[in-house]
């Protein structure tokens, strides 16, 4: 079994969050340091650590990553403008917690993921 997350406990209440979505597959919560004017974390209920773990069994909770996604930007009023979606995998990836998460940025331009090299 994957190893308990403070996203875990965010899952069961057991510490506060702003949580804006939460089904049975997915919850959505602000993030508390953002970096965007809209920041938002949308986790499987499911701990899952990397991109790396995901199996077959994952697939419906993975499309609901999305489905959610999709429906918060709207309701943040960020669809029209565009958004982003970001899912760090492992150290190098930049991934901090062990529990797959998508990042939901928005509200300004963001420019370039990556710098020119």
């Amino acid at each position: 079994m994957a190893e308990e997350t403070i996203f875990s406990k965010i899952i069961r209440k057991e510490i506060p969050a702003d949580i804006i979505y939460k089904d049975d597959l997915v919850t959505a919560f602000r993030d508390i340091n953002p970096q965007a004017p809209t920041h938002i974390l949308i986790i499987p209920n499911k701990v899952i650590p990397t991109v790396r773990d995901v199996t077959a069994d994952d697939e419906a909770a993975m499309g609901r990553l999305f489905t959610v996604a999709a429906q918060i930007a709207r309701e943040e009023g960020v669809s029209d403008d565009g958004y982003r979606l970001i899912v760090n995998c492992g150290d190098h990836g930049g991934q901090e917690v062990y529990h797959i998460h998508m990042h939901l940025v928005g509200g300004r331009r963001l420019g370039r993921m990556l710098p020119q090299t």
